[in-house]
């Protein structure tokens, strides 16, 4: 019952299974991201679990880097408890195995994962310690670092058969939505098959106030990395408007990422307020950004050796905030 009410807040403790859901916050995300290189194209697919006045609701989305986006809010929706998976009716089913769209007749996909990469099993997960505090505005966690994909998707009048694609998927959850203000960036398409993400925002929780940024590399041997924790591995982040540029070292591992991508050709998607059963436009997110990132190992005393490196061009790169993406929105509206 204790930890019941704990999980309630928001909250895990070191070695839970950050992919179950957590019954009482209000809002439980799920996104699914796309990668193919040999077409060079990204898609996305997310649900919000949401719950309102009148009961849960569902923020669902479908977005290309065609420039085709489709979102809904739908009443109705479900986040397992017992497993990882998300649902909302007949319109979105998502899981390990299996995602499966439909926001109309230009908004469908089905999709089946195989060798699949999870999160490896360790004491916490994409939030760091962060994730024990109860009541934060926001957690995130990486549960999917790579796979296969196989399926077809039908974006606006374009269909599109993404057997051989690569896979990414994160979950994050929390009060009311989303933080003040975020950025976010996920990288895949490089060379080996190595995979980048990061998050980082304003974070909240009573009398806390701090900016935090997490940062997960998965090489292309498998060892995956994450810096972030705060006092043994920070990560300096350096973001504004079209750039993201990281620095973050631990003891052992220093990483660097720098990203570019204009965020006039970003896709507007929808931010759930829950409390008020209503999404707004508050997320910017260019799904066809650069990045280069560099990973580097100490080698012995005051000696670092570069133990991997690589470039993208189809890096999906977001910053957020209601204000700047409302304000985005009635610029383009005008146009």
């Amino acid at each position: 019952m204790m930890l019941h009410r704990y999980r309630a807040t928001g909250a895990d403790l070191p070695f839970a299974d950050l992919r179950l859901s957590h019954p009482g916050v209000a809002m439980e995300g799920y996104y699914w991201k796309v990668t193919d290189p040999s077409a060079g194209r990204v898609l996305i697919a997310g649900i919000g679990v949401n719950q309102g006045p009148d009961g849960p609701w569902a923020t669902l989305f479908l977005g290309a880097s065609n420039g085709f986006v489709r979102e809904l809010a739908l009443p109705g929706a479900q986040a397992g408890e017992d497993g990882v998976w998300a649902r909302s009716g007949d319109a979105f089913y998502g899981d390990g195995r299996r995602l499966i769209v439909d926001l109309g007749p230009d908004a469908r996909l089905d999709l089946t994962f195989s060798g699949v990469e999870g999160w490896p099993r360790r004491a916490l997960g994409g939030s760091s310690i962060f994730q024990c505090v109860p009541g934060l505005n926001q957690y995130w966690h990486p549960w999917i670092l790579g796979g296969v994909v196989n399926g077809v998707a039908t974006i606006g009048d374009e269909t599109w058969d993404l057997r051989g694609a690569q896979l990414y998927a994160e979950k994050n959850w929390g009060r009311e939505g989303f933080p003040e203000a975020w950025w976010w960036g996920q990288g895949q398409g490089f060379a080996g098959g190595a995979s980048v993400a990061f998050a980082g925002g304003k974070v909240t929780a009573g009398k806390l106030h701090t900016t935090v940024t997490a940062l997960v590399v998965r090489l292309p041997d498998g060892r995956v990395i994450r810096l972030g924790n705060p006092g043994t591995s920070p990560v300096r982040a350096n973001v504004r408007p079209g750039r993201w540029e990281l620095r973050g070292r631990s003891v052992r591992w220093a990483i660097t990422v720098d990203a570019q991508a204009p965020t006039e050709d970003a896709l507007i998607l929808p931010v759930p307020l829950p409390s008020h059963n209503i999404n707004v436009p508050g997320d910017l997110e260019n799904l066809t950004g650069s990045m280069r990132v560099s990973v580097r190992h100490r080698a012995g005393l005051g000696r670092w050796k570069t133990v991997w490196s690589g470039s993208t061009d189809l890096a999906a790169l977001e910053i957020g905030g209601l204000e700047r993406a409302a304000q985005e929105a009635s610029r383009r509206r005008k146009q």
